[in-house]
């Protein structure tokens, strides 16, 4: 399981030029069923993707795909989490 969050970089302006291809980016993920969760980092710092059912290697190479990436509007850290115990309702990530 993975948390990836995408913190506001150097070219944060050109948000709105690649929005569109950043937001067919997060469908592509969530049609994949990588993506199980997508949000913004308060107040306004980025996003976060909860990531599952990938390996390192592969969420590296999509995350690099993604056009905030690509056109440093964001920077992006990829969190490796080894789940040990969780709720019932989310023991699939075990």
């Amino acid at each position: 399981m993975f948390v990836v969050l995408l913190r506001f970089a150097g070219n944060k302006d050109a948000a709105g030029l690649h929005m569109s291809g950043h937001q067919e980016w997060i469908r592509r993920g969530l049609d994949d069923g990588v993506f199980l969760l997508v949000g913004s980092i308060r107040p306004g710092l980025g996003g976060a993707v909860l990531a599952h059912g990938t390996s390192l290697e592969e969420l590296e190479k999509r995350v690099n795909d993604d056009p905030f990436v690509a056109e440093n509007v964001v920077s992006a850290e990829i969190i490796d989490i080894a789940p040990g115990t969780a709720d019932e309702r989310l023991n699939f990530l075990l």
